[in-house]
């Protein structure tokens, strides 16, 4: 009788865990791919590309750009607003970067000279 017990326990565990995997990958399948701003890709101007955009954490941007004359920075609300680099920003600097967004606002601009006070930068809120 007892061996009858242990077998239906790990049946229910058998049947949890797949019933967990199955609601995990419907999750995954959810999440957006977004190609950051136009034909040109990651320009000035950028943050008028989220406009009517719905992001959620897990969406994926790919920021495309020539990595001579451009990057990405994730930074914070202060490295945003003022156009600075906090320490401990992530740079990216591939020219084809894919990020992954959290839950939030997801801060990113371009560092180089004059490039975020002239407008490329990009405030993101995923749900």
């Amino acid at each position: 009788m007892a061996q009858g017990r242990d077998s239906a326990g790990k049946a229910m565990a058998f049947g949890l865990t797949l019933l967990f995997l199955m609601l995990l990958q419907s999750e995954l399948a959810e999440s957006a791919i977004y190609t950051v701003g136009n034909q040109n890709g990651w320009t000035f101007n950028s943050a008028a590309w989220t406009k009517g955009k719905r992001f959620r954490a897990g969406d994926v941007l790919i920021f495309k750009y020539s990595p001579s004359v451009h990057n990405v920075v994730a930074v914070n609300a202060a490295g945003y607003n003022a156009c600075t680099t906090p320490k401990g920003s992530k740079i990216y600097k591939s020219g084809n970067d894919r990020i992954t967004l959290v839950k939030g606002p997801n801060y990113f601009i371009c560092n180089f000279p004059a490039h975020c006070e002239s407008g490329m930068k990009m405030l993101v809120n995923a749900a």
